[in-house]
């Protein structure tokens, strides 16, 4: 019998705050819709033996069987760290993060490329600004309504308490998870912040002590922030320890790049684009959709970024075209809801067309076997609006 194709696979999730076991029930129901729909056998094991937060996969596609890990990158508490703060803290954030895009000319350059991430961005601004329009509204009337110095209490408690109802709220709304987002990625300007570089040295020896087991493939995937987190890993693996290892293939979904690279001290996540897009020491598969809203979809990271040179040869571009791979029905049952379809890359696909992400997390090919004799989709966007580090 012949010996099984392994596989590690390093997920980075995006700016989430909920716990790493969420990736491994996504993982389990939908694998297992997706095995049905393919044609191929998937199973899930605890995670012994797994050095972080993960599980085992065994599964069976035609003439081949297949042993990988799946093990999450985790991030979710510096995630929370940022969310902390009373009903006034997203008003701050909002204030000192659309400063930092307008003012750098970041948001002027971003329109240029994707109208729908930029959306996202002011989506969160006029929400929360309604919301304190109506606190202030009702405060004002309560005022009005009692008079005087016990008026002025009242509507003060009122707004407090209208603001607390609407953080309440957020879990249908999402405006205050999304400020949180875009003020992380701001905070510094585009340069990471201590504890996420602290973080990401973590992350780095741990592909290193991958890529040093008996395995044929060490497989980073990234997804929505975590893309560039995982550029700026393999980035600094390659930098640590250049040389002969397992396939190391790198894998980006539904990308928020240019949201930090093109913030003016973004450096160091544009001198990590540069140096990926030349390696031959990888390969870099970079998959979204137009139809997300919440990714700058079909644009070149490295291009857009401003950092292409004459030898770039990565991220191949791929378009999950969510047009041609879901339903009518699935898109019906998805419309409106952008956020779910911004982790879409992670689920079933009712006909599969060039991206599967179980096939390509737990079958027998590595990404560049599975996708080296392919072009960039039509649309990509890769005219540069950004600055070379």
């Amino acid at each position: 019998m012949t010996r099984p194709f392994r596989r590690i696979t390093l997920y980075l999730p995006g700016f989430d705050p909920f716990p790493a076991r969420r990736y491994r029930e996504i993982y389990r129901r939908e694998s297992a819709a997706q095995a049905a729909i393919s044609g191929y056998r998937i199973r899930l094991r605890p995670g012994a033996g797994i050095a972080g937060y993960g599980w085992h996969v065994q599964a069976s596609f035609p003439g081949a069987r297949i042993r990988s890990q799946v093990e999450v990158l985790p991030w979710a508490d510096l995630v929370r760290s940022s969310m902390r703060g009373g009903v006034i803290a997203p008003y701050l954030q909002l204030a000192r993060t659309a400063w930092i895009y307008a003012a750098s000319g970041t948001l002027s350059r971003l329109v240029r490329l994707r109208k729908g991430p930029v959306l996202a961005i002011l989506y969160p601004i006029g929400v929360l600004v309604l919301q304190m329009l109506s606190a202030l509204l009702l405060a004002w009337l309560a005022a009005w309504l009692v008079g005087g110095i016990a008026g002025f209490v009242a509507g003060l408690v009122l707004a407090w308490l209208t603001l607390l109802v609407f953080r309440r709220l957020d879990h249908l709304l999402y405006a205050r998870y999304l400020m949180h987002d875009f003020a992380f990625a701001a905070q510094h300007r585009g340069a990471y912040a201590p504890a996420l570089e602290t973080r990401l040295d973590h992350f780095t020896d741990r592909l290193r002590a991958a890529l040093t087991q008996d395995v044929d493939e060490v497989l980073v995937v990234g997804h929505s922030s975590g893309a560039y987190l995982a550029v700026s890993v393999v980035a600094d693996l390659l930098r640590r320890s250049p040389g002969h290892r397992p396939a190391l293939s790198l894998l980006t979904l539904g990308h928020v790049v240019p949201m930090v690279s093109l913030l003016p001290r973004a450096d160091r996540l544009r001198a990590d684009l540069a140096l990926l897009s030349e390696s031959p020491a990888i390969f870099w598969l970079d998959v979204s959709a137009p139809g997300d809203a919440c990714c700058f979809g079909l644009c070149d990271p490295v291009a857009v970024s401003g950092v292409a040179g004459p030898d770039q040869r990565w991220p191949l571009v791929i378009s999950a075209a969510f047009s041609r791979t879901l339903l009518p029905g699935t898109r019906r049952r998805l419309r409106g809801r952008w956020f779910r379809l911004h982790f879409q890359y992670l689920h079933a696909f009712d006909r599969p067309d060039g991206y599967d992400y179980f096939a390509i997390t737990a079958g027998p090919l590595t990404l560049a076997q599975r996708y080296g004799g392919r072009g960039h989709s039509p649309g990509r966007i890769a005219k540069p609006v950004g600055r070379r580090a």
